[in-house]
């Protein structure tokens, strides 16, 4: 496992990747380690960047299928695709029509009970319960640098640990993130933790490659980024928040399992939780969807492109989208990147607002950590698009 991804474009000169600690693990793997977190959080540093109508939902009757088991019918429809709010990022601007067929999508991410079963039928093994593959890394990093010693390339994952006090520099992650030998999706702190009493919990630390096996084995697929903002949304077109306007706080309403209190020293558990929490824990959405914001990141089926919505902002409307060729992020230029959404039980207003639907995420493939889930989707057969 190679936990890398992009940093966030900005005028500002960004803080050196290379001069972060190298503790627990060997230089590149330490690298690596940066590289991914500065991917999540850097944005919190980066200057803020530059519709419409309701979704034309004409039926939502949900047809009737075996294979549509725990699963929400979406009706498909047009709506606004990422925003030209002020709280967005660059790579989520500018806002641009998009309309998507009808399909399935999870009503909840998937859990520890659900992949443990996966796991006993298949005797697949994730990418944080294998040794790290120093030839990924070598791709994945600068042209000359040096493999890590034999020793430091163990199985394991990134656990976060709130620190003790309040930071002097938040540009430094391993403050909070550590790389943590033994720890998966069984694992979720680390070997001496357990799923024992978790099992509704969204499974965690696992890679983009483990949840397209899941999905594979399931008899479905990862969704298209345009299809998981569409559910997000549940027919709220162009609001910041999946459930509509309330912005968060933590003295109003609780929508969701975000951070509350002092991020990344002292989350105060006001939502009842301080780690991801149980699936359903929270209201779902206009379409029946649970934890479509907060609780775990999840994992989509596109390449990210970092510039993609301003490629199609010339387009009336962009049609069933599937996600570019390949990956592009001049920020982190030897890494292939997935799309990520949803943000996770770590995000707070003053520091990652990521919780919106139109908030987006480039990760590597082979990176897990531990608030990283997925949810599956399924495309409509013919005898369901008829419905419509």
């Amino acid at each position: 496992m190679n936990p890398k991804a992009q940093t966030k474009m900005t005028d500002k000169p960004k803080p050196s990747v290379g001069a972060l600690p190298a503790r627990r693990i060997g230089r590149v793997v330490a690298l690596g380690i940066a590289a991914f977190v500065v991917s999540f959080f850097l944005f919190s540093f980066a200057p803020r960047f530059f519709g419409k109508s309701p979704p034309s939902n004409s039926s939502s009757a949900k047809p009737a299928t075996s294979a549509s088991s725990g699963m929400v019918w979406i009706p498909g429809g047009e709506f606004t695709m990422g925003t030209d709010s002020e709280i967005g990022w660059a790579e989520e601007k500018p806002a641009h029509r998009v309309r998507v067929a009808p399909f399935w999508i999870d009503e909840t991410d998937v859990t520890n009970a659900q992949f443990r079963a996966f796991v006993e039928a298949t005797n697949y093994v994730t990418t944080a319960e294998k040794p790290v593959d120093v030839a990924e890394i070598l791709r994945q990093s600068p042209p000359g640098t040096p493999p890590p010693p034999p020793e430091k390339l163990v199985p394991g994952s990134l656990v976060f640990h709130p620190t003790a006090k309040p930071p002097k520099d938040l540009r430094d992650f391993s403050q909070w993130w550590t790389w943590t030998s033994g720890a998966n999706w069984r694992h979720p702190e680390g070997p001496a933790s357990s799923i024992d009493g978790r099992e509704n919990h969204p499974v965690v630390h696992v890679s983009w490659d483990d949840a397209v096996a899941y999905a594979t084995w399931a008899g479905k697929r990862l969704p298209t980024e345009a299809e998981w903002e569409f559910a997000a949304r549940g027919g709220l077109d162009n609001k910041p928040y999946v459930w509509g306007d309330d912005t968060p706080s933590d003295t109003n309403i609780i929508h969701a399992n975000i951070w509350q209190g002092d991020f990344p020293t002292k989350n105060t558990g006001k939502d009842g939780y301080v780690g991801p929490s149980p699936v359903r824990a929270f209201p779902p959405n206009g379409y029946g969807l649970y934890d479509m914001s907060g609780n775990v990141w999840q994992w989509c089926g596109d390449w990210y492109q970092v510039d993609l919505y301003r490629q199609r902002a010339t387009q009336k409307v962009t049609l069933n989208p599937q996600g570019p060729e390949k990956s592009f992020d001049p920020r982190q230029p030897f890494s292939p990147l997935r799309v990520q959404k949803g943000g996770s039980f770590l995000c707070n207003d003053s520091y990652c607002s990521r919780y919106r639907p139109s908030a987006r995420h480039g990760c590597t493939p082979d990176t897990g950590m531990s608030h990283i889930g997925f949810r599956c989707a399924r495309s409509a057969d013919p005898s369901e698009k008829s419905t419509q």
